[in-house]
């Protein structure tokens, strides 16, 4: 190589600089990540100048064996990673390795803790793998040429993680990347051949481009020249029959894929043939990533097709609420130039998606044989699950049978309780699935609304999940059992309450009819109606959704969406057997009437997690009533 020009330095991004003073000095039981890290960023690197080279064959640069090589020097202390890939150009480089265009950076500086295992996992998981260079390096170089361009303009990346970074011009023959290590006194035993080798066997034997470390030289080669060999299988895992993989290889291949450090929660891998032939490999995680709620993010499987790598973001083959699914997909009947556009118009993808959305589903329906790794499985994913039924409606039982709730035959709070498991502990005569919506377990808990369920032992699902009342506009039924909210319009027990009871019901409300004509008038326009409760055994009022009223938490989902919000008003049920409402009814005084009333409506609004108007006028009136009350 010639020597440098057009060389300046530059400092790295803030977050740059913070991220690899914790990695620098707080990942030291963790330091084997950075070979994994580099050679699956050299895998990569080849996976993307196969796919580029297919409309441009002028890339390749003539003959193109893909090959990393992995080379060391005990004397100098150094270990040097090297690819034949699509390499960088240097406003490439500039934007690759001195900045993270990541927007949950932050994020992730907030996440590290000091606590060596955990942070270890938090760099795959936000993609800054690269980095993990300099836990073993107190120097990293790299030397890269994009393919397709002069050998002139080849690029030196060099820092020491101090904060800045030099970068200059150089000639550079061969395109792709060589990255060079010099290793930190406490690293030196990595500039070993055993050591490495180990390191590639467990954590990249199946990556498909052939691995190469320096071998014993042939006889008849000159003294002293290299002699490579192959150090891993160099075969596509997934190509390979599934008898002939063990657990540990499709995790390690998992981690490869992923860049994440925890072992996945389940896996299938399946082969397809008949009209339609492909592979897939398919990994349940056993963490969220930080951009799982971003539904417009950059989520899919990675695509191959003929073992040509193609995409690592094909969205295509899952629908969204299945987003968090990692794997590959390897198909033998598309076309190597496929596209974007190919991919959404293809009819064949219609069917592999619905052939592989199935299989996630028998996955999950199989891990939740399991319920520790099931429980861990929904405290990730599970709001994300929520999103099926309104997505998916061919699948909607599937998934409704897949979703865990809290409620209130379960004290812990804990989503725990499946449909089917509700459905077999209804009461005889039971015909619905009763549920209730609040903003957290303890108020639902102690929501009046449950006091009818209480006496009579019929368990309510507790809805407290941002999602769960739009969900429910799409989750109609389960196993022929209709949904109905606890707390919204006319409740009706149907066969739960006996004919004697229903009859009593009547008797009472034409009773207290007197009682509901004031109460509207009092309550004037804050409600839409008033009547008589059957919900309420303790408490001396409540406030019903209406019947096609939305509830509080669609209300929010679309204030923040800066949507308009249908006006409604809730309906305000009172408990005829309460000594409160007894007082009420027989108080004279209509001004009196009114503030009790008020009173009893805030209360109420109170009681079902419901901010007040204007609680200063409700303090008044409750201190007025306490000093009466005192004499």
């Amino acid at each position: 190589m010639s020597a440098e020009s057009h060389k300046e330095t530059l400092g790295f991004q803030t977050e740059v600089k913070q991220l690899l003073q914790l990695m620098i000095h707080s990942l030291y039981s963790n330091q084997e990540i950075f070979l994994r890290e580099l050679v699956s960023n050299a895998s990569d690197a080849i996976d993307h100048l196969r796919f580029q080279a297919i409309s441009d064959p002028a890339l390749l640069e003539g003959p193109h064996e893909p090959r990393i090589r992995i080379d060391f020097d005990k004397d100098a202390g150094t270990v040097t990673v090297e690819d034949n890939g699509i390499g960088m150009g240097r406003d490439e480089v500039i934007a690759n390795l001195g900045t993270i265009a990541r927007s949950g950076t932050a994020e992730l500086l907030r996440s590290m803790s000091g606590e060596q295992k955990k942070d270890s996992q938090l760099i795959g998981q936000f993609g800054v793998g690269f980095y993990s260079s300099f836990i073993v390096a107190e120097r990293v170089d790299v030397f890269t040429r994009r393919a397709g361009r002069p050998a002139s303009e080849g690029v030196h990346w060099s820092s020491r993680g101090d904060g800045e970074f030099d970068i200059a011009t150089i000639e550079k023959a061969e395109p792709g990347t060589r990255i060079v290590l010099q290793l930190k006194d406490d690293a030196k035993d990595f500039a070993d051949g055993w050591r490495l080798r180990d390191i590639v066997k467990r954590y990249a034997d199946h990556i498909g481009a052939r691995i190469e470390m320096p071998g014993t030289p042939p006889e008849d080669d000159a003294p002293g020249a290299p002699a490579w060999e192959a150090v891993n299988d160099a075969s596509a895992l997934w190509t390979r029959p599934r008898s002939e993989v063990g657990d540990e290889e499709y995790r390690s291949f998992y981690q490869h894929v992923t860049h994440d450090f925890q072992d996945p929660l389940a896996w299938s891998h399946n082969k397809v043939e008949g009209n339609l032939e492909y592979t897939s490999l398919l990994y349940l995680p056993a963490h969220a990533p930080f951009d799982l709620y971003h539904r417009d993010g950059s989520h899919g499987l990675k695509l191959y097709v003929q073992r040509v790598f193609i995409t690592d973001k094909a969205e295509q083959f899952l629908p969204r609420y299945l987003r968090f699914v990692r794997g590959v997909v390897d198909s033998s009947d598309l076309s190597l130039n496929v596209s974007r556009e190919i991919l959404q118009n293809n009819p064949m993808i219609g069917s592999m998606k619905t052939a592989l959305t199935r299989r996630v589903l028998d996955m999950l329906d199989k891990l939740s044989g399991d319920a520790d790794k099931y429980a861990t499985f929904w405290d990730q994913f599970g709001e994300v699950l929520k999103e099926g039924p309104a997505e998916d409606f061919g699948n909607r039982e599937k998934i409704a049978a897949l979703l865990r709730f809290s409620s209130t035959h379960d004290d812990s709070g804990k989503p725990s309780v499946a449909l089917a498991d509700y459905v077999a502990r209804m009461k005889d005569g039971q015909d619905k699935i009763y549920y209730l919506v609040g903003e957290s377990h303890t108020q639902l808990r102690n929501s009046p609304h449950l006091e009818v369920f209480r006496k009579k032992g019929i368990e309510v699902l507790l809805f407290s999940d941002r999602i769960d009342e739009w969900m429910m506009g799409y989750l109609h039924e389960f196993d022929g059992k209709s949904f109905v909210d606890a707390g919204r319009g006319d409740l009706d027990l149907g066969a739960l309450d006996s004919e004697a009871d229903k009859a009593a019901q009547e008797e009472v409300a034409k009773s207290r009819q007197g009682l509901v004509d004031r109460l509207k008038v009092a309550l004037g326009e804050q409600v839409s109606d008033v009547r008589v409760s059957h919900r309420l055994t303790d408490s001396p009022a409540v406030l019903a959704i209406g019947e096609n009223d939305i509830g509080a938490q669609m209300r929010q989902i679309l204030e923040a969406s800066g949507q308009a919000v249908p006006d409604s008003k809730p309906v305000f049920e009172f408990n005829p057997a309460h000594p409160l409402i007894d007082k009420l009814d027989g108080e004279p005084d209509g001004e009196r009437f009114d503030a009790l009333s008020l009173i009893l409506f805030d209360q109420a609004a109170l009681a079902a997690g419901h901010g007040l108007k204007d609680p200063a006028r409700y303090v008044g009136r409750l201190n007025k009533l306490l000093v009466e009350l005192a004499g």
